[in-house]
């Protein structure tokens, strides 16, 4: 029993190093890749956990149920998040929010209307931020956005495009078949749609750049963007 736990660790061990290798260089001194310790986590999340630092977590569990070019690109799509400045971070406005409407009410006591529309203020300021960060279409937005990183990213450490697109496709069919809440599921299908549209611009591209002369092999080889 022993050798089989001290065999696991290795292994995942082996994979985060794995999962570093796959950083773009100049994220590696501040990106860190670590086993996710919460109870019921995502498959693959990232998070700001310092100044100028940031974790991606990995539920090897699960991980481990997809295959090796799943892996990389879904990695790639938390590494694109980090790249657009779309990551979670310990925000401001809750504490904002909870002090403006505290104060809102203290003020109503002592009738300072200056101080009381400055509360409000703060509140209102503060609810704002907190609807942009948890706003469905934004989100799912940022989501689509970091795909296309990590297709270009994919490239940058030597797939061809339409084997790109086929591992991340196949990732998010996965994700589709796995999950049974139906309003994450229907995050992964949105990502989906928007991937296979992004294929089909792709394949246009490649199409409309063929020479002449090899139009029918490249023309083959486009069908395959996506499959």
């Amino acid at each position: 029993m022993t050798t089989f736990s001290s065999a696991s660790v290795r292994t995942d061990m082996s994979e985060l190093q794995r999962l570093k290798g796959l950083l773009p260089p100049e994220l590696q001194s501040w990106v860190f890749v670590e086993s996710s310790t919460a109870v019921d986590p995502p498959l693959i999340t990232c998070e700001e956990i310092g100044r100028d630092e940031v974790e991606v977590q990995v539920d090897l569990v699960r991980w481990e149920q997809f295959a090796l070019d799943q892996r990389n690109l879904l990695f790639w799509h938390e590494v694109g998040r980090i790249q657009n400045d779309t990551i979670p971070r310990d925000g401001w406005e809750m504490a904002a929010l909870a002090i403006g409407l505290g104060g809102a009410v203290g003020e109503l006591w002592v009738q300072d209307g200056v101080l009381l529309l400055l509360a409000l203020g703060l509140s209102g300021f503060a609810g704002y931020r907190l609807y942009q960060k948890n706003n469905n279409e934004k989100r799912l937005q940022e989501s689509i956005e970091a795909d296309e990183r990590s297709i270009a990213l994919a490239t940058r450490f030597g797939y061809t495009l339409p084997n790109a697109y086929k591992s991340l496709g196949s990732a998010l069919k996965t994700l589709v078949e796995q999950t049974p809440k139906k309003r994450q599921r229907s995050k992964y299908e949105a990502r989906l749609q928007a991937l296979r549209r992004s294929a089909a611009r792709a394949k246009a591209k490649a199409q409309a750049s063929t020479p002449a002369p090899g139009t029918v092999k490249s023309s083959r080889q486009s069908e395959n963007v996506f499959g």
